[in-house]
């Protein structure tokens, strides 16, 4: 569980930076739309895993912010990778 604690302390950073905007729709999308473009793909499915097993976003250590747990539960398809289609 320690790598998962330490995805929630990247996510909740990401989430602190965005929860001072005014508005609120406009931080739960820039959480989002920065774990999209900046994490790689085995990052977002591990967060994206875990958060299936545990849609408290807790561990026993960390927990999501609310607003991180928000972006990643309303965006959870556009944040998981494309898997190839091709053979």
């Amino acid at each position: 569980m320690k790598n998962i604690d330490h995805l929630i302390k990247l996510a909740n950073r990401i989430g602190a930076f965005f929860e001072a905007l005014p508005d609120h729709a406009e931080g739960v999308e820039g959480v989002a739309n920065h774990i999209q473009k900046f994490w790689e793909p085995r990052m977002r499915v591990a967060l994206l895993s875990f958060l299936k097993e545990n849609p408290s976003g807790a561990t026993e250590n960390e927990a999501l912010k609310p607003i991180v747990l928000e972006a990643i539960t309303a965006n959870a398809q556009r944040l998981a990778p494309k898997t190839s289609t091709t053979a």
